[in-house]
């Protein structure tokens, strides 16, 4: 049976909940697919993150690694494409450190692609109701290092690994203290994952599906 690890992240900013650990902690321990899920919680503590992520890779042994992340004011659920080499923090993380125009990892590559079938997630989850989108820009906080250390760490290490980020809109219960924002419901997120995962399973080489974006 393959395992996945499905991470999602604690509250930031301010805010006393993740939808990406709330729908994460949702699956762990369930069957989807064939496969067993297990989740965990990362900090959103960017000097620590990526350590965190490698020690559950290491415990869990996963064959597919799926990050989930807040980012609210998204309409969709956004499947990233790239993670940059870069840390450029707009607000200080959950211990009060704030980096700028750092790199994530010294010498590395400025770029890395996901390697889940990005295109056939998006396909899959519209097929099922739910808003999806192929996003090009992960940010340059601590989602995005945690996509870009996972990145490096399949790259350098763990060839046979499959793994991605995927951001989530806010929960409705956070949106109403964010007058105008878009929210998904924790059901459908949950739902939008064992997606994420079946189709990952499924498709070892991506399609062809027109899902850029203009600018």
């Amino acid at each position: 049976m393959a395992t996945v690890l499905i991470t999602g992240i604690e509250p930031f900013d301010g805010e006393t909940l993740n939808p990406s650990w709330e729908a994460a902690r949702r699956l762990d321990g369930q069957a989807v697919a064939g496969a067993h899920l297990v989740a965990r919680q990362l900090p959103c503590v960017i000097g620590k993150v990526v350590d965190r992520l490698r020690q559950a890779i290491d415990d869990v042994q996963p064959d597919v690694v799926i990050c989930l992340g807040q980012a609210g004011g998204r309409v969709d659920v956004s499947v990233e494409r790239v993670a940059i080499n870069v840390i450029d923090a707009r607000i200080p993380d959950n211990e009060g450190r704030q980096p700028v125009d750092e790199p994530i990892v010294a010498g590395g590559p400025a770029a890395y692609f996901s390697t889940l079938p990005i295109k056939a997630i998006v396909r899959d989850l519209r097929a099922a109701g739910i808003p999806a989108s192929v996003s090009s820009t992960a940010g340059t906080y601590n989602c995005n290092t945690i996509f870009y250390g996972l990145a490096h760490l399949i790259a350098t290490q763990r060839p046979a690994l499959r793994g991605g980020f995927v951001h989530v809109p806010y929960l409705p219960e956070m949106a109403t203290r964010h007058p105008g924002a878009p929210s998904l419901a924790l059901d459908v997120l949950v739902q939008g994952v064992k997606i994420m995962v079946a189709t990952t399973l499924a498709v070892s080489q991506d399609i062809k599906l027109g899902a850029g974006a203009l600018h």
